[in-house]
């Protein structure tokens, strides 16, 4: 009775059009008030313990790190680069936008923010060199769901702190992943590029990818500030996000100067704004989850699908398909609040690794990114090329067959994921 309560409520409202976070505190409020045997004050308890979690503390760092990125011109440096290394080959500019995303994901931990950040400048530069438009606009809306599987990647930092997963292994598991398919979405460029005769910038001399390569070093060098610190022993993921906030605020303000200093407080807003939007988000969902545990919904699936004798590559199909419908109606953050507290259970009494787990369902999320009717990067891609969302899902659609290729690849190759952060213990 509870669980049917629980969901039918959550999904009513969600139906109703009631915000996804406000749905979510609020079944969990109903639930227990009508249906549990918990009290409401366990409910307030929680939503105050969600506040200190210090996992959760790397969030507002990393997007305020992403914002001040963002705002000042590591996007425009780093894009200069990739095309310096890989503008000559054919297709060259359009392998650039995806190096450039597989960079700038790096550093801003956001699939939006790196559409719009390498999107904004890339998709009018293949236009004008002759891509057609709605070629360049699938390359980079697909190209930036890459800014929430290579660390700092938010999603994950939201993912280990409602499994307490390690987040610096999940960001090691993320690494390999996020470059194989940027690899991958490269040669599939190239490929396309050969066959459809796209134009080839002249190779860059060797000067020329030095002076590009110097002059984006100071935004490379987060990666290796946050990289290096967690896993030199330095500091842990949390203080890694409030280092690389201010030396982002630094390179921006004082080394790039692209930012002026009273431009600080708009992109403190800004950030703000994003922070409180996802921690009230959290906040609400941890409620929800806690209502699950206290109500034992979670070991409840568990024990039905043991005794259904599912085995583990079963089970990961009915995840895939259950995590890429959800993908279709709501963005990666609710989802993982939602759905990783029942899944987490079941895959932990079937021995599949945490962290295998969770950077299969990332890459789940980063497909829901481009599906309609509610992928966001379909959106962003549209607002900034002035396309249609019919047309840029039509732009977007051929590369899924690379993107779910790579989803079966990762889910059952779990060495992908696990070999890195093993590696270094």
């Amino acid at each position: 009775m509870t669980i049917a309560a629980l969901f039918t409520m959550l999904f009513g409202f969600m139906f109703l059009g009631v915000p996804v976070a406000v749905a979510l505190g609020l079944s969990s409020l109903l639930t227990i008030f009508f249906f549990g045997n918990d009290s409401l004050a366990s409910l307030s308890l929680k939503m105050y313990e969600t506040s200190e979690h210090f996992t959760l503390m790397a969030i507002p760092f990393f997007v305020l790190a992403g914002a001040f990125m963002t705002t000042g011109g590591v996007a425009r440096r780093m894009i200069r680069f990739a095309v310096a290394v890989v503008g000559h080959l054919h297709g060259g500019l359009a392998i650039a936008s995806v190096l450039a995303c597989c960079l700038f994901a790096a550093v801003s931990g956001s699939s939006p923010a790196t559409v719009v950040a390498v999107g904004s400048i890339v998709i009018a530069g293949m236009v004008q060199s002759g891509y057609p438009k709605p070629f360049a606009a699938g390359v980079v809306c697909n190209a930036g769901t890459l800014g929430i599987l290579i660390p700092p990647s938010i999603v994950l930092v939201v993912y280990g702190a409602v499994t307490e997963t390690s987040v610096g292994a999940l960001f090691m598991a993320g690494v390999i992943p996020g470059l194989l398919l940027g690899l991958l979405l490269m040669v599939a460029i190239y490929v396309v590029a050969r066959i459809r005769n796209f134009p080839r910038h002249p190779r860059a001399s060797l000067k020329e990818v030095l002076v590009a390569g110097r002059d984006s070093i100071w935004g490379l060098m987060l990666i290796v500030i946050i990289l290096g610190g967690i896993y030199g022993g330095i500091f842990t993921p949390t203080e890694a996000a409030a280092v690389s906030a201010v030396y982002a605020f630094v390179v921006a303000v004082f080394i790039y100067r692209d930012m002026r200093l009273r431009d600080t407080p708009a992109v403190l807003v800004d950030a703000a704004k994003v922070t409180i939007m996802l921690m009230f988000i959290i906040a609400n969902a941890l409620l929800f989850a806690h209502v699950l545990t206290t109500e034992r919904i979670p070991h409840a699936i568990a024990e039905q699908i043991i005794a259904w004798d599912m085995a583990p590559w079963q089970f990961l199909i009915v995840v895939n398909i259950l995590l890429l419908v959800a993908g279709m109606f709501m963005e990666p953050t609710g989802i993982i609040l939602i759905l990783a507290p029942i899944l987490f259970p079941i895959a932990m009494q079937l021995g599949i690794d945490p962290v295998h787990l969770g950077v299969m369902i990332v890459v789940n999320l980063e497909i829901g990114m481009v599906t309609p009717p509610i992928g966001l990067n379909l959106f962003v891609t549209a607002g900034i090329t002035k396309l249609s969302i019919g047309q840029v899902v039509r732009a977007a659609s051929p590369w899924l067959i690379l993107l779910l290729s790579f989803l079966m690849l990762v889910a059952y190759v779990p060495a992908i994921s696990l070999w890195l952060p093993q590696a270094l213990g």
